[in-house]
Formats: structure tokens, sequence, C-alpha cells
């Protein structure tokens, strides 16, 4: 039996140092989370849907996709998050033990 992974990628920022004086859009970072593929399937997914339910009315005919940079200034559909009550509870959630 073989094991199998998913990679999931992300990239935030600017890889261009003298297109932007703002340090948050300054430089460029990478990240990614390696998952073995039972549990993005048997956990993963499904708990990762139920959250944008729950805060963001996502539906499997019109799915949110979850972007940092409008996570952060609560822009559509992410607006539930500029209640800060609302966006410690969905931090808060998004911490899995």
């Amino acid at each position: 039996m073989t094991n199998k992974y998913r990679m999931y990628v992300d990239e935030v920022g600017n890889p261009d140092l003298e297109s932007s004086f703002n340090p948050n859009h300054r430089f460029l970072s990478l990240t990614g989370i390696i998952i073995h593929l039972n549990y993005v399937k048997e956990a993963f997914h499904s708990e990762i849907e139920l959250l944008k339910a729950k805060y963001f009315s996502s539906h499997p005919d019109d799915p949110v996709v979850l972007h940092r940079k409008e996570l952060l200034s609560a822009k559509p559909p992410f607006q539930a998050l500029s209640d800060q009550a609302v966006r410690e509870k969905f931090d808060k959630e998004c911490w899995i033990a």
C-alpha cells in the first residue's frame, strides 16, 4: 500500500522588492502544508467546508475560496469577520488541536 499526500500551497506578497514601500507587501511568502490523502478525505475537507458554510454561507454551487488578504480585511464574502467576536470564534475554530 502506497502513502499518498496532497500539498496545499499559497503565496502572499510581492516578489519585486522595488515595487512596494509598504512592509506588509514588500516580501513574498510561500506557505504550504502536506496532508495525507486519507485525512483530507475523512476529516479535513468536510471540516473546512463546514467552517466556510457556518461563517461565510458557502454553498456547493457557489463555494467560498479562502484568501488570506480578503480574510484579514473582512472583504466579501468574509464581511462577517468585521465583527471582532465573530473573528475570534473563527480564528479559534481554525486552530485544530
